[in-house]
């Protein structure tokens, strides 16, 4: 069975098949947030700290880290900013972190200061990206986001996307990395621009999972960019992808709609066993009252204890922008 394991200081998850489903929190991310932005390059932190905290407290499963700030010279600005973010970010919460840049220096920056073993957002099946950034996933004996993207930008065609998920599964193990070690995000589409993008998604999920074996993860939101009311379909999209193979999803856990369908799925899905993280987080919960859900246990411990980029990308943030036209 395929496991992926990430770990904070004191704590490890495993992202697997047979687990709950990993919730990735997206909010510490610049992208998109003229404030943030500018609050960060100013050196101030207090939506970063505030976004930590919440998110933890909503139930993330680990938190995704990115400070990406400036198109100008993020060579020279971001690794410094990532690792103070990163510092910040892990003296105030115990959760594993994914760190998102597409500077290879940062990412690199990132990893020597990030305890435990986090995740790497991300690689795509670029050479140029193949080449810097794997010989980094392998010294550093962590797990990395594999997007299914290459010099052809992302193609419309699921089985184009597979076959560059499976291009980077294969260069990943010519430098020692294991698939388990590869969390493919085949690039979800928009479903009001893409009508099949849902069913892309989900047959390429159960390929990826059958074929690859490799566990998955995607930028939840993509689906229902440029509709109203996206959270009611974010809510919808989350247990059919799980049920497909999905283990794993970059979303905002802040959302009770979209961590209520987290937690119910993970119910049917036998991952939450005995239902106990359903019935500890709503046993008190009444219609129509504002609820403060406990944490919620949405990965497993592991066992056997703890273990230049001259692109104005940011992480893998922005490949799933561009997934959404």
């Amino acid at each position: 069975m395929t496991r992926t394991i990430v770990a904070s200081a004191t704590r490890e998850i495993v992202i697997g098949f047979d687990q709950p489903f990993c919730v990735i929190g997206e909010r510490i991310n610049p992208t998109g947030r003229k404030k943030l932005a500018a609050e960060m390059i100013e050196g101030n932190f207090e939506t970063v700290k505030k976004d930590a905290i919440e998110q933890a407290a909503a139930g993330a499963t680990m938190l995704d880290v990115n400070a990406g700030v400036t198109a100008v010279d993020p060579n020279a600005t971001e690794p410094g900013l990532l690792v103070q973010t990163l510092e910040i970010v892990q003296g105030l919460v115990d959760l594993p972190l994914s760190i998102d840049s597409s500077v290879t220096a940062a990412i690199e920056a990132g990893l020597k200061v990030a305890k435990g073993r986090p995740l790497v957002n991300s690689v795509t099946g670029e050479e140029e990206k193949l080449e810097a950034i794997l010989p980094l996933v392998k010294k550093y004996n962590v797990p990395v986001v594999a997007i299914s993207n290459d010099e052809t930008g992302i193609s419309m065609d699921p089985d184009v996307r597979f076959a560059v998920a499976k291009k980077i599964v294969e260069r990943a193990a010519d430098y020692g990395i294991p698939a388990h070690d590869v969390v493919v995000d085949p690039l979800v589409m928009p479903i009001g621009a893409l009508g099949d993008a849902g069913r892309q998604v989900f047959a390429l999920l159960r390929r990826l999972r059958e074929e690859l074996k490799v566990n998955t993860t995607c930028g939840l939101s993509n689906i229902s960019f440029g509709l109203p009311h996206r959270h009611g379909i974010n809510a919808a999209f989350i247990p059919m992808v799980i049920g497909a193979g999905m283990t794993s999803a970059i979303m905002n856990p802040c959302r009770p709609q979209e961590m209520e369908a987290v937690r119910g799925a993970n119910v049917l899905a036998g991952t939450d066993r005995d239902c106990m993280t359903w019935i500890k987080t709503y046993k008190d919960y009444k219609p129509g009252a504002a609820t403060a859900p406990a944490p919620v246990e949405v990965a497993a411990p592991a066992e056997g204890g703890a273990a230049a980029n001259g692109g104005r990308r940011r992480g893998g943030r922005e490949a799933r922008r561009a997934a959404q036209g």
